[in-house]
């Protein structure tokens, strides 16, 4: 949250405890000669993005191997009693870290890979297959979005491998062998294209993907998901997302160069211009967080004339006309959870997905309870990894809602934060570990349910800090609400 030295405090007649923000300076930031506007995260652009990934992307698997596609080398961890007799032999430690630096010292210069060398896919025959569909089959009948985002993250783990390793290792070995690992830096952005089900149509689903951009140390990875209802049919997409991915040094934990990408056709260009200008994208928004700057001047006028219309409600706390206003503090909700090592990856941390699928539940959540009904899921803003979580930890997972909206399609869209921090139990002191965010959104198209005739509800910010986050999530709501718009629209 930005800083509270970043502004004079001032008090509005509504009574609320929140500072006037005082920019700090008046000049366009610029990167790579791009001005950077009050919420620069081109939604017009994204949505070009996300049509064209989905066709290039058929290219792509068009040019793989059918033999490897398939090989899913991350989903291999080994025993967990011999990680563990590692960790308690002095002896077997030392041996581990010689064998760590050797590997890393041995290790050829990375190999340049053409985008359908990591090409892959996973089957999810749930329509087909009533034992596994009784694996992801939620209340309703449908499919759990959050087992489906685990999936994910594995196959965005397994893609990064075989781009550094090769499209046709079955097997990582030991970390000790390859001296390397890759880790999950941040989930940039899931969209949810179409429901991926309803109680009365469940589909098979193929979840696939590819490295379309390499920088240094980096890949980022475009996952999509197609519903497969025949095997004459196409496929329909369903869901387009990104993962960034870093390659890690096993001995010293640094970046480690991986292996560029071969370019060999216009459409593989284009689709490393889209990751290399999303790179780009992230790097300018990252100047204009609220946790660097002063919201801009639209957004301080947005922000004092909210609560000039819904301060004097929430203060009184009654209503003064068919909205109910709720404060944002009243909206959190809490989970804590052990970490097992059922939950763990290849490197005896816990699985980026698990937590993904927590955060997610808690989020829906929490989201059905502020909307008093069924809610459907529209994308998933951001993640981001700040550090791993070591199995035996104690998480927990806050959730809150950070605002809500309405537009044409839906009578109320909710913003959902989640935090994860590791508890020290010895003292009670807390890491944060991740921050996610969420939306989704009242639906009773979707849902079949009739419309309910309830007052209208919204989030209301009382301190600085829920205002920044307040702002937040205003800009990422902006932003899907534009892209889901311009998408309708070029379907038309």
């Amino acid at each position: 949250m930005l800083r509270l030295f970043l502004c004079r405090p001032t008090t509005w007649r509504t009574g609320f405890r929140v500072a006037r923000p005082q920019p700090l300076h008046t000049t366009a930031i610029r990167y790579n000669s791009i001005a950077v506007t009050e919420t620069p995260r081109g939604a017009e652009q994204e949505t070009r993005e996300i049509i064209a990934l989905d066709r290039l992307l058929r290219i792509v698997r068009a040019r793989s191997n059918p033999d490897v596609r398939t090989i899913m080398p991350i989903r291999t961890p080994g025993l967990y009693a011999e990680h563990l007799s590692h960790v308690i032999d002095g002896a077997g430690v030392s041996h581990s870290q010689s064998q760590i630096s050797q590997a890393s010292a041995d290790t050829a210069p990375p190999s340049a890979r053409a985008m359908h060398d990591s090409y892959s896919e996973v089957m999810l025959p749930l329509r087909s297959n009533a034992t596994l569909f009784e694996q992801f089959i939620n209340a309703n009948g449908g499919i759990r979005t959050g087992k489906l985002m685990e999936q994910l993250d594995a196959l965005a783990g397994s893609i990064a491998y075989k781009h550094i390793l090769g499209s046709d290792v079955h097997s990582l070995g030991s970390i000790e062998d390859r001296g390397l690992y890759v880790v999950t830096a941040a989930v940039d952005r899931i969209d949810m294209l179409k429901p991926v089900s309803t109680s009365q149509s469940v589909a098979d689903l193929r979840l696939s993907g590819n490295v379309i951009y390499t920088g240094r140390s980096s890949m980022e990875i475009a996952v999509k998901m197609e519903a497969l209802y025949s095997d004459d049919s196409e496929p329909l997409t369903l869901m387009i997302g990104r993962f960034s991915m870093v390659c890690r040094d096993a001995a010293t934990h640094s970046s480690r160069a991986v292996g560029a990408l071969e370019l060999s056709t216009d459409d593989e260009r284009q689709l490393f211009a889209y990751g290399e200008g999303h790179q780009k994208r992230k790097k300018a928004q990252s100047l204009t967080s609220l946790d660097r700057v002063p919201p801009s001047s639209e957004e301080a006028s947005v922000l004092h004339s909210f609560f000039l219309a819904n301060g004097k409600a929430v203060r009184k706390l009654e209503p003064t006309d068919a909205t109910e206003r709720v404060t944002m503090k009243s909206t959190r909700l809490q989970n804590c959870f052990m970490m097992f090592p059922q939950e763990r990856n290849v490197h005896g941390k816990v699985f980026g997905g698990h937590l993904m699928r927590l955060a997610y539940e808690l989020g829906f959540t929490n989201s059905s309870l502020f909307a008093r009904g069924p809610v459907r899921f529209l994308s998933l803003d951001e993640i981001s990894f700040k550090r791993p979580v070591n199995i035996g930890s104690i998480v927990r997972l806050s959730s809150v809602i950070a605002h809500t909206t309405r537009n044409e399609r839906f009578p109320l869209v909710i913003h959902v934060k989640v935090q994860a921090d590791v508890i020290d139990v010895s003292n009670g002191s807390e890491q944060t570990t991740n921050d996610f965010r969420f939306t989704w959104a009242v639906d009773h198209e979707a849902t079949g349910s009739q419309e309910i005739t309830e007052p209208q509800r919204i989030v209301v910010p009382r301190t600085y800090e829920e205002a920044m986050l307040w702002l937040e999530a205003r800009r990422d709501l902006a932003v899907g609400d534009e892209i889901r718009g311009l998408r309708q629209t070029a379907a038309q």
